[in-house]
């Protein structure tokens, strides 16, 4: 797997700051590694940085965060789903807000 394993524990330490340490499980996908709440995708790192699950309704609001792009792994934007640069994965404030919006999506959602 190819990603950095100190963006992983900043997004780690960060969920089990927002919501606990029993609640967030982990996957390996997609070449990266993914955070589950309930079975859904949170957010997760790859190589390049981040991305996270924000759902339809929080794209706009997500994007205007710097550091954040519409995710397109296929070359084609995947909506409700935004890249994260490795700059916001560093930044404390930036990343707490893009990963509220991820759990608030995640808590939609009915448990798998």
């Amino acid at each position: 797997m190819a990603y950095d394993e100190g963006h992983a524990t900043l997004m780690r330490e960060e969920l089990f700051d927002i919501i606990g340490h029993n609640t967030i499980t982990e996957k390996k996908m997609f070449g990266g590694l993914c955070f589950l709440l309930n079975g859904h995708m949170v957010c997760g790192v790859h190589k390049d940085g981040g991305m996270a699950r924000i759902g339809k309704s929080r794209e706009a609001e997500a994007l205007r965060i710097e550091g954040t792009a519409p995710l397109s792994f296929t070359g084609r934007p995947m909506g409700g789903l935004i890249d994260l640069s490795e700059d916001l994965l560093e930044d404390d404030s930036r990343r707490a807000a893009v990963l509220r919006l991820a759990l608030k999506n995640a808590q939609s959602l009915p448990p798998k």
